[in-house]
């Protein structure tokens, strides 16, 4: 149970994105601890942990440390764990499961372990039902129910140390994108596109192969500073030790923030029809749509609004989506179609494939290296060249 000073916390983010989300933090007036592959640790009261949820663009979970004790044998495990406080994020009734990892530890069996606490929890309260989040360090996995209180569990040379997620469903799903193009990028990391570029919605905003329209979406929710959030639901509002004034209140909050409208145009295109329903589609959901204009175009019909400005773009990479050499044709034409009507831009680009880079002929340079889809991707900046 957190102390009366405070929830000592842990933000999951995808790799590479842990000094953005730090930065976010500071943003919200919350001071990072240790920056670390795959998370940032930091300490805040109950209206931290709130806003950490509600307003995170790159997180993908907020943890909230329950208890760290030795364990190196079942019977320990069982009898340090029936003295955590589980009444204070469970009641009566409610579902729960457990992720587990084990390193250089005696105990090894996901299984037994998370048997092992799912009764230490239903002696503590009674009627809770457990179920298994399976094995894994995959904490952006598809395998956990949001209606479930997850359970985060790392043993590491005998020590365990179990954290609540406070998230409930991962953080990347603001609730917007029902429809998809194919394969579709993270909410998370396209805002982490967008963070890492600098951009900050006073310039114009161009996404020429925008799919099912994630990267202009996430634009407009931040050029509108509007909390990406704000339309969904987190598991800490179920703990009973969680005070609920504090949500009314951080929400409020977030909601006074939000512009009337994007200070700078958005624009968003795709060749593929069904790209562009989907992604209409999906920033009518996300209520943005009046700040994006989005338009079913090749790249060689690009218009862009007057600049200067920042295009931010995630093109197919040759492994699931296209071939790679016909998507050599298509770098090389995005290259010579942002030095004609693009000069004195920027430009931010996601790609897996350096050989297709390099048909741009831009000078690109890497600002974070990440996973889309299980793959390996850096995310490059470039200058695109004033007009002679």
């Amino acid at each position: 149970m957190p102390s009366a000073v405070g929830y000592d916390c842990y933000a999951i983010t995808p790799p590479g994105v842990e000094h953005l989300t730090a930065s976010e933090l500071v943003g919200l007036g919350i001071t990072p601890g240790a920056i670390e592959p795959g998370g940032v640790s930091f300490r805040t009261r109950a209206n931290g942990v709130a806003r950490a949820n509600l307003e995170l663009r790159t997180a993908s979970r907020v943890l909230v440390r329950m208890g760290t004790f030795h364990a190196s044998a079942f019977h320990e495990l069982e009898r340090r764990a029936a003295r955590l406080q589980w009444e204070a994020y469970l009641s009566r009734g409610r579902a729960v499961s457990f992720r587990v990892t084990s390193r250089k530890s005696k105990l090894y069996h996901h299984g037994g372990i998370a048997q092992r606490l799912a009764e230490a929890a239903a002696r503590r309260v009674p009627g809770v039902k457990a179920s298994s989040a399976g094995p894994g360090s995959d904490e952006h996995g598809a395998d956990q129910r949001a209606a479930d209180q997850l359970f985060v569990v790392r043993l590491f040379h005998d020590e365990c140390t179990i954290s609540v997620d406070s998230s409930g469903a991962h953080l990347h799903q603001r609730g917007y994108r029902l429809a998809s193009a194919k394969a579709p990028l993270r909410e998370n990391l396209a805002a982490a596109m967008l963070l890492a570029c600098g951009w900050d919605g006073s310039l114009p905003l161009i996404d020429p192969l925008c799919g099912s329209g994630t990267i202009p979406i996430e634009g407009a929710l931040l050029a509108r500073r509007i909390a990406p959030g704000l339309g969904r639901d987190f598991a800490c509002e179920r703990w009973p030790v969680f005070p609920t004034a504090v949500w009314a209140y951080v929400r409020g909050d977030a909601a006074g923030r939000v512009l009337a409208a994007a200070p700078a145009p958005i624009q968003g295109a795709d060749r593929d029809a069904g790209a562009i329903g989907a992604a209409t589609e999906n920033a009518v959901r996300a209520g943005v749509i009046e700040n994006i204009e989005f338009s079913q175009r090749p790249i060689s019909a690009l218009e862009p609004p007057r600049g200067p400005g920042v295009v931010v773009t995630n093109p197919p990479y040759g492994v699931r989506v296209g071939r790679s050499r016909d998507l050599r044709d298509l770098y090389a034409q995005l290259g010579n179609v942002l030095r004609r009507r693009c000069g004195g831009w920027e430009l931010a680009l996601l790609s897996a494939r350096d050989e297709l880079v390099r048909q741009t002929r831009f000078d690109l340079r890497p600002a974070l290296r990440t996973n889309n889809g299980g793959l390996r991707v850096k995310l490059l900046l470039a200058s695109v060249p004033p007009p002679a």
